[in-house]
């Protein structure tokens, strides 16, 4: 009788995984918006102090602070799971 049971519980267990991987497989692919990034800019050669950084965020707005040096860490953003407002309203 108790080996039914167990023979029960993984039978339910199977058939519960087997129906999340179906509804996980029917998600649609998640598109990460690409923005083109941000410079950050700092005081020395060390990379230790910002100073100011300029470039675009995740939904097409400014960054835009401090000072440009020639030292700078440029980096892409990568925005998931951002909404951005309707910029017509």
């Amino acid at each position: 009788m108790k080996r039914i049971l167990t023979v029960r519980l993984v039978i339910a267990a199977v058939m519960v995984l087997a129906a999340f991987a179906a509804f996980v497989a029917t998600l649609p692919p998640v598109q990460a918006m690409f923005s083109p990034g941000v410079c950050v800019y700092y005081s020395t050669a060390k990379y230790k102090t910002a100073v100011g950084a300029r470039g675009t965020g995740c939904c097409g707005e400014p960054i835009s602070w401090g000072i440009v040096t020639a030292y700078r860490k440029c980096e892409p953003m990568y925005c998931l799971d951002v909404y951005c407002p309707d910029p017509t309203e």
